[in-house]
């Protein structure tokens, strides 16, 4: 299993940024997909994640509405569409794969993602 993200960079306060995950080594349509992140200093937090299907998806709070996560099965990549950036927003973001097969519940709790990327940076200036 390998995880690829990209996207990352500078962006200013009020900025959209773009990011992808690119996905191998497993059958992608088959597992949820999440993004999460880690501030310098800080624990790694969920931001949001998507169902197999496409059906499905959960944020948290602090990005509802400037955040969209989806996801391209035919390509194996899920992406994170970020807008109305705030500094605090920057992070590490890390794309990361439920643990489960065809799992029926979206999961916010770190330890049930089984893959992770190996994350792109995020840098919101004021």
């Amino acid at each position: 299993v390998q995880l690829q993200a990209s996207g990352g960079g500078l962006v200013q306060a009020g900025g959209s940024l773009r990011l992808s995950c690119a996905a191998s080594g497993f059958t992608f349509s088959t597992y949820d997909m999440g993004w999460f992140r880690q501030a310098p200093g800080k624990e790694r937090e969920f931001v949001a994640t998507i169902s197999w299907r496409t059906t499905f998806t959960d944020y948290i709070d602090s990005v509802k509405g400037r955040f969209t996560i989806s996801r391209d099965n035919a390509d194996s990549t899920v992406y994170l569409q970020m807008n109305s950036l705030k500094p605090d927003d920057t992070a590490v973001y890390y794309c990361a794969r439920d643990a489960e097969y065809l799992s029926r519940n979206l999961k916010k709790d770190s330890a049930d993602y089984g893959y992770w990327g190996q994350g792109t940076l995020v840098t919101v200036s004021s």
